[in-house]
């Protein structure tokens, strides 16, 4: 029984601390709510005169934000002019050196494969012009052979009648 009791307390204790922060939960949620409805009520009543008020402080810093807008674009321009010089040679360095690696990797560059395909299209043309030079050959031997084959059986013929 005796263990029951300190069971019993130590509950009992948990339940008076867990009672102990919903209550300070509660009070504070009562607190912001409260304070959100004095803002409310606040910014109802003050709001037209706080609004009259930015708009008069927004008319004085409207031309100060103009000549600050303007001023901020002359200095991108000018910037971005000196930039852009930069840029250029950055980028002309970065090729630079993109085809040093290329190079020593044995890639071929543009010209070089556009050269190699000039290369194929003339040996190409040139096999072409060769096989039908021989084509033309051959017709003219084939025509030669059919002659001398008809020669030879013409002289066969009239052999075969003389006789």
């Amino acid at each position: 029984m005796a263990t029951r009791k300190a069971g019993s307390r130590s509950r009992q204790s948990s339940t008076a601390s867990g009672s102990d922060a919903a209550r300070a939960i509660n009070e504070s949620a009562q607190k912001i709510w409260l304070a959100g409805l004095g803002a409310f009520e606040r910014a109802r009543a003050e709001g037209p005169r706080m609004f009259d008020t930015l708009v008069a402080q927004g008319k004085g810093l409207g031309g100060q934000a103009r000549d600050a807008a303007d001023q901020a674009l002359r200095s991108l321009k000018e910037s971005a002019s000196g930039a852009s010089g930069r840029f250029d040679k950055l980028e002309q360095v970065f090729e630079e050196r993109v085809q040093r690696s290329l190079k020593r990797l044995g890639v071929l560059t543009r010209d070089e494969v556009a050269d190699l395909n000039q290369g194929v299209r003339d040996l190409a043309d040139q096999m072409r012009e060769l096989m039908a030079q021989q084509a033309a050959a051959g017709k003219g031997a084939e025509k030669k052979k059919a002659r001398k084959r008809a020669a030879k059986r013409a002289t066969r013929g009239s052999r075969a009648r003389r006789a």
